[in-house]
């Protein structure tokens, strides 16, 4: 799969995104899928389908810099044959709700994986968020940190996730993502300039509800349903 940085979605703007620490994957694979999360009729099982094999694309291209050992094997017609293996262990971060469905299609790719929930609350009129669950481990001192959310949209939630983070002093972080904004990109780079994100698009704009545009509505609903 083709790693893209700097470059906008097919279906997004196909202007520059001038990032360079975003990494688009605009694969065809990838893009034929995006093509169904926008899909107005997409039924939410397909779309959870969906949103699991493009978390598995993104993961795939964002952590290419994965540590790897030299360990020996034994093959069923040769001994002692010297592979590589990942034996980091990531710390996960969904950020809820929508960020739970990425989990499992990224713990299908890496071998050892940790899960640490963070819950946001964002508040309809002022666009901000609460943290209302916080199970990050108290030190994060020389780990690696996958922050997980579908949507970076205004990128106030991403950003304040990854403070979170790095208040606890983690050696890495990446946030995974399916589409970004333009605005919620420039404004995440204000505040972590340092932070590798990776998605599958980059869209022009915000609607007046924070929404992104084009976009797909809301990922939380249109994978567990709207809430009571």
């Amino acid at each position: 799969m083709t790693d893209v940085r700097s470059e906008a979605g097919a279906a997004g703007s196909d202007q520059p995104v001038g990032d360079p620490r975003a990494i688009v994957v605009n694969h065809p694979l990838a893009v034929h899928r995006l093509s169904g999360l926008r899909d107005v009729n997409t039924d939410s099982p397909t779309f959870r389908q969906l949103v699991t094999e493009l978390s598995a694309f993104v993961a795939y291209e964002a952590l290419r810099d994965l540590v790897t050992v030299d360990r020996q094997v034994d093959t069923p017609v040769a001994s002692g044959v010297w592979c590589r293996r990942v034996e980091e262990m990531v710390l996960l971060v969904p950020v809820l709700r929508a960020g739970l469905g990425m989990v499992p299609a990224i713990q299908g790719v890496l071998p050892a994986t940790e899960v640490a929930h963070v819950g946001l609350r964002r508040d309809e009129t002022t666009l901000q968020a609460d943290v209302y669950l916080n199970r990050l481990p108290v030190d994060l001192s020389g780990r690696r940190v996958v922050v997980c959310d579908p949507m970076l949209a205004t990128g106030g939630s991403l950003a304040q996730v990854c403070t979170m983070v790095k208040e606890r002093n983690a050696s890495s972080v990446t946030v995974l993502s399916l589409i970004a904004s333009v605005p919620g990109l420039a404004f995440f780079r204000t505040v972590h300039g340092d932070v590798d994100v990776a998605c599958v698009a980059v869209d022009p704009e915000l609607d007046e509800r924070g929404f992104i545009i084009p976009g797909l509505g809301d990922a939380g609903d249109r994978l567990f349903g709207p809430p009571d």
